[in-house]
């Protein structure tokens, strides 16, 4: 009798662990030019926290930089460490000349509206359709967040999104 209690007791919790969606979480990275592809020589940085909810319907990001100029955009992006891949969400931007910011340059929220969907490729297998593609992307540890200036227009510094601990 004990056996078939412990057994239905664990045929319950991977029922409900099934139909639960996992919590998404709280992601951060450190952005340097070293990360770039290709390394840029460049004394900026920045930190993000990306955030979403346990429904996996919002996300929130607070984005710092320090050191860089002429800052014109910044991204998520999809793709892993060591490749560039497409943009899947914008954080900042487009400013044409640029702006000079230490401290926060981008905060705020997104839904599913502000992803840019992109079909399934060598860099971001299974694509981003949605947010719920985003968010794959990020636990699988394949998104990184990209800043752009005017000198470095394919991005300046970069770090891929990792579980914030």
């Amino acid at each position: 009798m004990r056996g078939r209690t412990l057994a239905l007791a664990a045929l319950c919790i991977a029922a409900l662990a099934a139909t639960t969606p996992a919590a998404a979480g709280d992601f951060t990275a450190h952005l340097a030019g070293r990360n770039e592809v290709p390394p840029v020589d460049t004394r900026a940085q920045g930190q993000v926290k990306v955030s979403f909810d346990d429904a996996g319907t919002t996300g929130a990001f607070r984005l710092i930089t320090a050191n860089i100029q002429n800052v014109t955009q910044a991204h998520i992006h999809c793709g892993p460490p060591g490749a560039n891949g497409p943009v899947v969400l914008f954080l900042f931007g487009f400013v044409t000349g640029g702006v000079n910011v230490n401290g926060i340059l981008a905060q705020g929220t997104f839904t599913g509206s502000n992803i840019i969907p992109r079909a399934p490729s060598a860099v971001c297998p299974g694509g981003v359709g949605d947010l719920a593609g985003l968010i794959a992307q990020v636990q699988a540890g394949n998104a990184y967040v990209n800043v752009h200036t005017v000198q470095n227009p394919g991005g300046e510094v970069r770090g891929q999104l990792q579980p914030a601990e």
